[in-house]
């Protein structure tokens, strides 16, 4: 007998098929589609948010909201950049919420003893070097740059997920590179980053995604979900 994740993986059907399934009452369609791009929404969440419960609560109520709001994807973008979007949205809602807790200053980096990125550790400690320089991004800035430096997004595809104009991207991701160069100037002399941020450093294991069924779809804030 077949399992429920057996059924997920197993499902060949296009991503637009899986969502018009979901909607017309495929009790796997949902689960089928979060499997298959988990992976890479997660890692949007934690790199915007720069906070592994933050990220994993955004997460679940972008997921949430993309269930119960199915039926209004309107087919004009992909799926993928619709569910983007909705995750980038949720991860910025909860950045507004938190703005009131005290920040954490970038701790100073002894420039003598500059990171050497062939060792291991001292990949781990370059990779959190760069992560602490994005959180001390605007928040607009950083979303626009983990989107087109880090998973690397086409502008135009950004901007969609983004809900503004392509030029704005683009003026967020040269103004957020300014002000990276400075933070990340120690690192140059290794040439590991050139003011971007390197891309497709793996992030940690996501999080179980919420039930996928319409049954399991609590009360949860719609805000970003339309397309």
């Amino acid at each position: 007998m077949n399992t429920l994740r057996d059924v997920t993986l197993d499902d060949q059907r296009e991503d637009a098929d899986l969502l018009a399934a979901h909607v017309a009452g495929d009790p796997t369609a949902f689960a089928t589609l979060v499997r298959r791009h988990r992976d890479r929404l997660w890692a949007v969440a934690l790199r915007t948010t720069a906070d592994p419960d933050e990220a994993a609560d955004a997460l679940q109520d972008a997921l949430l909201s993309a269930h119960r709001s199915a039926a209004s994807f309107r087919g004009d973008s992909q799926v993928t950049t619709w569910l983007h979007r909705i995750v980038v949205n949720a991860c910025l809602d909860r950045l507004r919420r938190a703005k009131a807790r005290a920040t954490v200053p970038l701790p100073e980096h002894d420039s003598a003893h500059p990171i050497e990125p062939s060792d291991p550790l001292g990949r781990r400690e370059l990779a959190w070097e760069i992560e602490r320089a994005l959180q001390s991004l605007p928040d607009d800035q950083r979303a626009a740059l983990v989107l087109v430096d880090v998973e690397g997004y086409p502008v135009e595809e950004a901007a969609s997920m983004l809900g503004v104009p392509s030029g704005t991207v683009k003026s967020r991701c040269a103004r957020g590179r300014a002000k990276l160069v400075p933070l990340l100037a120690h690192l140059r002399n290794h040439g590991d980053v050139d003011g971007v941020p390197p891309g497709k450093e793996e992030p940690s294991p996501a999080p179980p995604s919420p039930a996928s069924t319409r049954g399991s779809a609590t009360t949860t804030n719609d805000d970003g979900a339309q397309p």
